[in-house]
Protein backbone atom coordinates (compact mmCIF):
# COMPACT_ATOMS: atom_id res chain seq x y z
CA UNK A 1 0.00 0.00 0.00
CA UNK A 2 1.13 3.52 -0.76
CA UNK A 3 1.13 6.22 1.92
CA UNK A 4 -1.23 8.79 0.45
CA UNK A 5 -1.23 11.36 3.22
CA UNK A 6 0.24 11.83 6.67
CA UNK A 7 -2.26 13.96 8.54
CA UNK A 8 -1.89 15.54 11.93
CA UNK A 9 -2.98 12.40 13.76
CA UNK A 10 -3.90 9.92 11.01
CA UNK A 11 -1.95 8.20 8.24
CA UNK A 12 -3.95 7.45 5.08
CA UNK A 13 -2.93 4.64 2.71
CA UNK A 14 -4.21 3.94 -0.77
CA UNK A 15 -5.63 0.42 -1.02
CA UNK A 16 -7.12 0.72 -4.52
CA UNK A 17 -9.32 3.07 -6.55
CA UNK A 18 -12.26 2.42 -4.23
CA UNK A 19 -10.79 2.14 -0.72
CA UNK A 20 -8.38 3.74 1.73
CA UNK A 21 -6.81 2.49 4.95
CA UNK A 22 -6.80 4.81 7.96
CA UNK A 23 -4.10 4.27 10.58
CA UNK A 24 -5.00 6.15 13.76
CA UNK A 25 -1.71 7.11 15.42
CA UNK A 26 -0.88 8.27 18.94
CA UNK A 27 0.13 11.70 17.64
CA UNK A 28 -1.64 14.69 19.16
CA UNK A 29 -2.26 18.14 17.71
CA UNK A 30 -3.50 21.38 19.19
CA UNK A 31 -4.15 24.76 17.56
CA UNK A 32 -3.45 23.07 14.18
CA UNK A 33 0.10 22.12 15.25
CA UNK A 34 1.38 18.56 15.72
CA UNK A 35 3.13 18.21 19.06
CA UNK A 36 6.41 16.30 19.61
CA UNK A 37 4.79 14.12 22.31
CA UNK A 38 2.45 11.16 21.77
CA UNK A 39 -0.48 9.96 23.89
CA UNK A 40 -0.37 6.19 24.58
CA UNK A 41 -3.43 4.27 23.30
CA UNK A 42 -4.92 7.43 21.74
CA UNK A 43 -4.97 5.95 18.23
CA UNK A 44 -6.73 2.80 19.33
CA UNK A 45 -9.34 4.77 21.28
CA UNK A 46 -10.07 7.02 18.29
CA UNK A 47 -10.30 4.09 15.89
CA UNK A 48 -12.57 1.97 18.05
CA UNK A 49 -14.77 4.88 19.11
CA UNK A 50 -15.16 5.98 15.50
CA UNK A 51 -16.25 2.47 14.62
CA UNK A 52 -18.76 2.53 17.47
CA UNK A 53 -20.37 5.82 16.40
CA UNK A 54 -20.47 4.82 12.74
CA UNK A 55 -22.41 1.70 13.76
CA UNK A 56 -24.94 3.37 16.07
CA UNK A 57 -25.62 6.69 14.32
CA UNK A 58 -28.48 6.67 11.88
CA UNK A 59 -26.64 8.08 8.86
CA UNK A 60 -24.66 6.35 6.08
CA UNK A 61 -20.88 6.48 6.49
CA UNK A 62 -17.73 5.41 4.67
CA UNK A 63 -16.56 2.63 7.01
CA UNK A 64 -16.04 -0.75 5.34
CA UNK A 65 -14.25 -2.67 8.09
CA UNK A 66 -12.64 -2.04 11.46
CA UNK A 67 -9.20 -3.67 11.68
CA UNK A 68 -8.12 -3.86 15.37
CA UNK A 69 -6.50 -2.27 17.14
CA UNK A 70 -6.07 1.02 15.29
CA UNK A 71 -6.88 0.72 11.57
CA UNK A 72 -10.01 1.16 9.50
CA UNK A 73 -10.81 0.34 5.88
CA UNK A 74 -13.02 3.05 4.36
CA UNK A 75 -14.63 3.97 1.06
CA UNK A 76 -12.74 6.52 -0.97
CA UNK A 77 -14.68 9.80 -1.03
CA UNK A 78 -14.38 13.27 -2.43
CA UNK A 79 -14.23 15.12 0.90
CA UNK A 80 -16.30 18.29 1.23
CA UNK A 81 -13.83 21.01 2.35
CA UNK A 82 -15.88 22.04 5.37
CA UNK A 83 -15.69 21.04 9.02
CA UNK A 84 -19.25 20.92 10.33
CA UNK A 85 -18.93 22.05 13.94
CA UNK A 86 -22.04 21.77 16.11
CA UNK A 87 -21.93 23.72 19.35
CA UNK A 88 -24.21 23.21 22.31
CA UNK A 89 -22.22 25.35 24.74
CA UNK A 90 -20.31 28.63 24.60
CA UNK A 91 -16.69 27.52 24.69
CA UNK A 92 -13.44 27.48 22.74
CA UNK A 93 -13.14 29.63 19.62
CA UNK A 94 -16.83 30.56 19.63
CA UNK A 95 -16.50 32.08 23.10
CA UNK A 96 -13.38 33.99 22.01
CA UNK A 97 -15.14 35.30 18.89
CA UNK A 98 -18.15 36.43 20.94
CA UNK A 99 -15.84 38.37 23.26
CA UNK A 100 -14.24 40.03 20.22
CA UNK A 101 -17.71 40.86 18.79
CA UNK A 102 -17.00 38.61 15.81
CA UNK A 103 -19.97 36.34 16.57
CA UNK A 104 -23.29 36.66 18.34
CA UNK A 105 -25.25 34.27 20.52
CA UNK A 106 -28.65 34.67 22.13
CA UNK A 107 -27.39 34.21 25.69
CA UNK A 108 -25.20 36.15 28.09
CA UNK A 109 -21.53 35.55 27.13
CA UNK A 110 -20.54 33.36 30.06
CA UNK A 111 -17.82 30.74 29.53
CA UNK A 112 -19.32 27.23 29.15
CA UNK A 113 -22.91 28.50 29.26
CA UNK A 114 -25.42 26.24 27.52
CA UNK A 115 -26.82 27.65 24.27
CA UNK A 116 -30.59 27.83 23.91
CA UNK A 117 -30.34 25.41 20.96
CA UNK A 118 -27.39 23.65 19.30
CA UNK A 119 -26.00 25.64 16.38
CA UNK A 120 -23.97 24.75 13.31
CA UNK A 121 -20.76 26.80 13.26
CA UNK A 122 -18.82 25.53 10.20
CA UNK A 123 -15.15 26.18 9.44
CA UNK A 124 -12.96 25.66 6.41
CA UNK A 125 -10.92 22.51 5.88
CA UNK A 126 -7.64 22.09 3.97
CA UNK A 127 -6.62 25.73 4.57
CA UNK A 128 -3.42 26.53 6.49
CA UNK A 129 -5.57 27.77 9.37
CA UNK A 130 -9.20 26.76 9.79
CA UNK A 131 -11.54 29.76 9.82
CA UNK A 132 -15.27 30.27 10.29
CA UNK A 133 -17.16 30.05 7.01
CA UNK A 134 -20.71 31.12 6.21
CA UNK A 135 -23.50 29.26 4.44
CA UNK A 136 -23.31 31.79 1.60
CA UNK A 137 -19.58 31.26 1.05
CA UNK A 138 -19.95 27.47 1.11
CA UNK A 139 -22.64 27.66 -1.56
CA UNK A 140 -20.89 30.34 -3.67
CA UNK A 141 -17.70 28.24 -3.78
CA UNK A 142 -19.70 25.29 -5.05
CA UNK A 143 -18.88 23.04 -2.12
CA UNK A 144 -22.58 22.39 -1.47
CA UNK A 145 -25.89 23.48 -2.95
CA UNK A 146 -28.35 25.39 -0.78
CA UNK A 147 -30.50 22.29 -0.37
CA UNK A 148 -27.48 20.16 0.52
CA UNK A 149 -26.29 22.65 3.11
CA UNK A 150 -29.70 22.89 4.75
CA UNK A 151 -30.05 19.10 4.78
CA UNK A 152 -26.60 18.61 6.30
CA UNK A 153 -27.27 21.30 8.91
CA UNK A 154 -30.30 19.28 10.03
CA UNK A 155 -28.30 16.03 9.95
CA UNK A 156 -25.46 17.49 12.02
CA UNK A 157 -27.81 18.86 14.69
CA UNK A 158 -29.61 15.51 14.92
CA UNK A 159 -26.32 13.59 15.20
CA UNK A 160 -25.13 15.97 17.92
CA UNK A 161 -28.38 15.58 19.85
CA UNK A 162 -28.23 11.80 19.59
CA UNK A 163 -24.63 11.69 20.81
CA UNK A 164 -25.31 14.26 23.53
CA UNK A 165 -28.21 12.17 24.82
CA UNK A 166 -26.01 9.08 25.13
CA UNK A 167 -23.22 11.11 26.73
CA UNK A 168 -25.65 12.45 29.34
CA UNK A 169 -26.78 8.91 30.18
CA UNK A 170 -23.12 8.05 30.84
CA UNK A 171 -22.44 11.05 33.07
CA UNK A 172 -20.97 13.41 30.47
CA UNK A 173 -21.87 16.62 28.64
CA UNK A 174 -21.10 16.79 24.92
CA UNK A 175 -20.17 20.45 24.55
CA UNK A 176 -19.46 20.46 20.83
CA UNK A 177 -18.74 18.14 17.92
CA UNK A 178 -16.91 18.27 14.59
CA UNK A 179 -18.24 16.20 11.69
CA UNK A 180 -16.97 15.70 8.15
CA UNK A 181 -18.66 14.44 5.00
CA UNK A 182 -17.70 13.35 1.51
CA UNK A 183 -19.27 12.28 -1.79
CA UNK A 184 -18.98 8.75 -3.13
CA UNK A 185 -18.76 7.90 -6.84
CA UNK A 186 -22.56 8.07 -7.15
CA UNK A 187 -22.66 11.56 -5.62
CA UNK A 188 -24.15 10.40 -2.31
CA UNK A 189 -23.01 12.34 0.76
CA UNK A 190 -21.60 10.05 3.47
CA UNK A 191 -20.38 10.72 7.01
CA UNK A 192 -16.57 10.50 6.91
CA UNK A 193 -13.27 10.78 8.79
CA UNK A 194 -13.45 10.04 12.54
CA UNK A 195 -15.61 10.73 15.60
CA UNK A 196 -13.85 10.64 18.94
CA UNK A 197 -12.24 12.81 21.65
CA UNK A 198 -10.21 14.59 18.96
CA UNK A 199 -13.49 15.71 17.37
CA UNK A 200 -15.54 16.69 20.41
CA UNK A 201 -15.38 18.28 23.84
CA UNK A 202 -16.62 15.98 26.59
CA UNK A 203 -17.16 17.30 30.10
CA UNK A 204 -17.98 15.59 33.38
CA UNK A 205 -21.62 16.26 34.18
CA UNK A 206 -21.00 16.05 37.94
CA UNK A 207 -18.49 18.91 37.97
CA UNK A 208 -20.05 21.16 35.32
CA UNK A 209 -20.41 24.79 36.31
CA UNK A 210 -20.72 27.74 33.88
CA UNK A 211 -18.23 30.56 34.19
CA UNK A 212 -15.08 28.48 34.41
CA UNK A 213 -12.98 25.95 32.49
CA UNK A 214 -14.52 22.50 32.54
CA UNK A 215 -12.99 19.14 33.42
CA UNK A 216 -12.58 17.62 29.95
CA UNK A 217 -12.34 14.01 28.79
CA UNK A 218 -10.80 14.92 25.45
CA UNK A 219 -7.63 16.78 24.41
CA UNK A 220 -8.64 20.03 26.13
CA UNK A 221 -6.06 19.47 28.94
CA UNK A 222 -3.40 19.60 26.22
CA UNK A 223 -4.73 22.91 24.92
CA UNK A 224 -4.99 24.29 28.47
CA UNK A 225 -1.39 23.36 29.27
CA UNK A 226 -0.06 24.91 26.04
CA UNK A 227 -1.97 28.08 26.88
CA UNK A 228 -0.63 28.11 30.46
CA UNK A 229 3.00 28.00 29.27
CA UNK A 230 2.43 30.77 26.72
CA UNK A 231 2.63 28.67 23.57
CA UNK A 232 -0.82 29.58 22.29
CA UNK A 233 -0.05 33.30 22.63
CA UNK A 234 3.32 32.88 20.88
CA UNK A 235 1.66 30.93 18.09
CA UNK A 236 -1.05 33.54 17.56
CA UNK A 237 1.56 36.31 17.51
CA UNK A 238 3.65 34.48 14.90
CA UNK A 239 0.63 33.93 12.67
CA UNK A 240 -0.43 37.57 13.03
CA UNK A 241 3.04 38.83 12.04
CA UNK A 242 3.56 36.27 9.27
CA UNK A 243 6.49 34.65 11.06
CA UNK A 244 7.49 31.00 11.20
CA UNK A 245 5.44 28.93 13.64
CA UNK A 246 7.41 28.42 16.87
CA UNK A 247 8.28 24.79 17.65
CA UNK A 248 5.81 23.33 20.15
CA UNK A 249 7.08 22.13 23.53
CA UNK A 250 7.01 18.55 24.74
CA UNK A 251 4.12 17.71 27.02
CA UNK A 252 4.94 16.89 30.65
CA UNK A 253 4.52 13.26 31.62
CA UNK A 254 1.63 13.93 33.98
CA UNK A 255 -0.41 15.55 31.17
CA UNK A 256 0.35 12.65 28.81
CA UNK A 257 -0.68 10.07 31.40
CA UNK A 258 -3.86 11.92 32.39
CA UNK A 259 -5.05 12.48 28.83
CA UNK A 260 -4.42 8.82 27.95
CA UNK A 261 -6.39 7.75 31.03
CA UNK A 262 -9.29 10.06 30.20
CA UNK A 263 -9.49 8.90 26.56
CA UNK A 264 -9.77 5.31 27.72
CA UNK A 265 -12.35 6.15 30.41
CA UNK A 266 -14.45 8.10 27.91
CA UNK A 267 -14.31 5.18 25.47
CA UNK A 268 -15.39 2.61 28.06
CA UNK A 269 -18.27 4.71 29.42
CA UNK A 270 -19.65 5.87 26.07
CA UNK A 271 -19.44 2.49 24.34
CA UNK A 272 -20.05 0.11 27.27
CA UNK A 273 -16.98 -1.81 26.08
CA UNK A 274 -13.83 -2.74 28.01
CA UNK A 275 -10.72 -1.26 26.46
CA UNK A 276 -8.53 -4.17 27.52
Amino acid sequence: MRLLKQGKVKDVYEVDDHALLFHFTNRVSAFDVVLPSEIPFKGEVLCRMTGFWFKVLNYPNHMIELIPPDKMLVKRLDIIPVEFVVRGYLYGSLYERVLRNEAQVSIEPILAAKLLEPILDPTTKFEAKDRPVTRDEIVSRGWLSLDEYDALEDVCIRIYQSMASRAEEKGFILADLKLEFGRDRDGRILLADSIGPDEFRLWLKSTYKPGRRQESYDKQPVRDWLESVGYKKALEEAVKLGRAIPPPPKLPEHIIAEVSKRYIEAFEKLTDEKFR
